[in-house]
């Protein structure tokens, strides 16, 4: 693989990462009971979204980090993958 295909790889690693990290820790206006004027008591209460960056950015590192040794240093490939998990009859 080139760089540009790790890349890809770890831009669709982030992207569906982010969208499972976003939900954790959100606090909500009505949470707090400070529901400002004008908005639903379901929105968020303030913006997260550099604290969920963060996360994502760490937890995407992890998993790329993880399917890396799998590919580059063990040998694995997709092929395998039926060979990895176990054969049910």
């Amino acid at each position: 693989m080139t760089w540009v295909s790790y890349f890809a790889v770890f831009f669709l690693i982030w992207w569906v990462t982010l969208f499972a990290i976003l939900p954790f820790s959100l606090r909500t206006q009505d949470d707090d009971q400070s529901v400002t004027l004008g908005t639903t008591s379901s929105a968020p209460r303030g913006s997260h979204v550099r604290r969920a960056a963060l996360r994502t950015t760490i937890v995407s590192l992890i998993i790329f980090g993880t399917l890396w040794v799998l590919t580059t240093q063990l040998g694995y490939d997709f092929d395998d993958i039926p060979r990895i998990a176990p054969i049910i009859d």
